[in-house]
């Protein structure tokens, strides 16, 4: 058998991954292997933004807005983490290249489902693609990270509790052992019928921590999303941000009534939208985009050109969305420095269970937590690190 040698192994290409790489010392000797290509992550998919703590009045705010969220199940160290080290994360998506949407007069913020304010930083509508776009340039220029695309992750080597690497397979199987290995497989969406994930994404980093007794979390919390758009085919649900209601779309029977506060978190939106089909004795029910002040076409470029391509046009006609599976809060559970329950094993983004999320996440919370506790883990891979020569 094959085998490769670094200091730290990176399965998952999301959000999580590169800003773990990138964040990184450049004597480092990365590998970072990826199941498809590059950019088939769901951080590439997120629409609506990424939060962002505005002040010092903001904080207990923020935090409280999280709690709520999460049912108060939530890890509150690791909320106030989040909220801490927000800034920080924005300035270091700034740093590599990520402009987020705003004027010369500074950038812009919209709001979301169970925010009380204008806090999530955004790019058109298609945020995850523009900073993943972003920090694809940058790993690609670091001379010192390997990236294997198309890479099956099988399994971890483990000796007495302790990680030494995985097996991989690229047309045959091959080990990678290394110092340090950090899962960022992302959630288990691709497991589903309807859901907003990539079909590929299917749990892989959780299944391998059940085979090794690895710690799990809160493995039954399920995010569905409100408003995915409907249609009769078997496919990934295109999502329908968060945002759009945020910036005022309204939520309508097929009696065309109001039956919900749209700006709830979004188990209470999912939970009032099933009522009402089931009322209803519908698939689904109306977004009416006509409540919106301000230019569609330029706020929601992406989501406006989807409905066109399937002969609605939102600033005319209502548009059918129903819910769908979208995110995973429980997985493998981790301290606030990422650290698994086996000796230099870490976990980061979707795969990964800081607690922060609770029973609910709060809307734009995933990109966040993905690039402040990703740095948590680079951070603690350095101060723990005695460069392994091979």
């Amino acid at each position: 058998m094959k085998v490769e040698n670094c200091d730290v192994v990176i399965i998952g290409s999301g959000v999580a991954g590169l800003i773990c790489a990138l964040s990184l010392d450049k004597k480092f000797k990365i590998i970072l292997l990826t199941k498809k290509k590059l950019k088939d992550s769901n951080s590439y998919l997120a629409q609506g933004g990424i939060s962002v703590c505005i002040g010092k009045e903001d904080r207990e705010e923020y935090i409280e807005d999280t709690l709520i969220a999460g049912h108060y199940k939530n890890n509150k160290e690791a909320v106030e983490i989040l909220v801490d080290e927000s800034q920080e994360a924005i300035k270091t998506l700034i740093e590599n290249g990520v402009k987020f949407t705003g004027d010369e007069k500074g950038l812009f913020y919209t709001r979301e489902g169970g925010h009380r304010k204008f806090r999530i930083l955004y790019c058109e509508d298609q945020t995850g693609k523009y900073i993943m776009e972003s920090l694809i340039e940058k790993v690609l220029e670091r001379d010192n990270i390997k990236i294997i695309e198309d890479c099956e992750f099988l399994d971890i080597i483990e000796k007495e509790n302790t990680c030494l690497g995985i097996l991989a397979k690229k047309e045959e199987i091959f080990a990678i052992k290394s110092r340090f290995t950090v899962l960022a497989t992302g959630g288990l969406g691709g497991i589903y019928k309807n859901t907003t994930n990539f079909s590929h994404i299917k749990g892989d980093g959780i299944a391998v921590a059940i085979r090794h007794n690895i710690e799990l979390k809160d493995i039954s919390y399920i995010q569905i999303h409100p408003t995915t758009f409907y249609t009769k085919e078997n496919e990934r649900k295109f999502l329908i941000s968060e945002s759009v209601r945020g910036e005022g779309a309204i939520l309508l029977n097929q009696k065309l009534e109001r039956f919900t506060d749209e700006l709830k978190p979004r188990d209470k939106v999912t939970k009032a939208i099933l009522e009402e089909m089931k009322k209803d004795n519908s698939e689904y029910e109306w977004l009416d985009f006509s409540t919106i002040n301000l230019d569609i076409k330029e706020r929601f470029p992406n989501i406006y050109n989807h409905l066109i391509k399937n002969d609605i046009d939102p600033l005319k006609d209502k548009v059918p969305v129903v819910p769908a599976q979208h995110y995973t809060m429980g997985g493998i559970k981790v301290d606030i420095n990422s650290k698994t329950s086996m000796k230099n094993l870490y976990a980061i983004g979707e795969v990964a269970c800081t607690g922060v999320h609770g029973q609910n996440r709060l809307a734009s919370n995933s990109l966040l937590e993905s690039v402040v506790f990703a740095k948590r883990a680079s951070q603690s891979i350095i101060d723990e690190n005695n460069i392994s020569v091979y």
